[in-house]
């Protein structure tokens, strides 16, 4: 597997993004996930985007991770949002998802953000798995969603503690 930084914007992220989104409006009938999200929001140093390509150059799975600070939407100083974490169906169970998430934590760290934050729902449970099941725990609600019964937000502290 082949991890590489690309633009929010590039193709293959927007292909991936696509599919993302119609699998949300599967799950929850809605259209997909309405966030705000920029493809500048993912330009280092205030944030990274990841693909995942398999043998044969086919993007297979993605997430980014975004800077967040204080505001009206539940933020804190320091955060660094996850966004657009997704593996394609047929490539599912082989830890690509968490390969991702554990490169955008590193690069966060790095980036000198102190939270990693993100927010999913009551129809991801896998998702809802391998978050608690990396060390995040339940937090404040924050982001678009933050009023929503079916929303979940989660926190890990990249310091090492919590």
């Amino acid at each position: 597997m082949n991890i590489r930084r690309v633009a929010f914007d590039h193709p293959d992220a927007v292909k991936l993004n696509d599919e993302v989104q119609a699998e949300y409006h599967v799950r929850y009938g809605d259209g997909g996930d309405a966030t705000a999200v920029d493809a500048s929001d993912f330009r280092p140093p205030n944030g990274v985007y990841l693909i995942a390509y398999d043998e044969s150059g086919r993007p297979v799975a993605t997430g980014g991770w975004r800077s967040q600070d204080a505001n009206d939407e539940g933020n804190e100083d320091g955060d660094a949002e996850l966004k657009r974490m997704f593996v394609v169906e047929e490539m599912r169970g082989r830890g690509l998802a968490r390969r991702i998430l554990t490169a955008l934590e590193d690069d966060a760290r790095a980036a000198g953000r102190l939270r990693m934050v993100l927010e999913t729902g009551t129809k991801q449970p896998e998702a809802i798995a391998l978050y608690t099941s990396s060390g995040y725990a339940p937090c404040t609600k924050f982001g678009y969603y933050r009023h929503y019964e079916s929303s979940r937000c989660f926190a890990k502290d990249l310091r090492g503690v919590l």
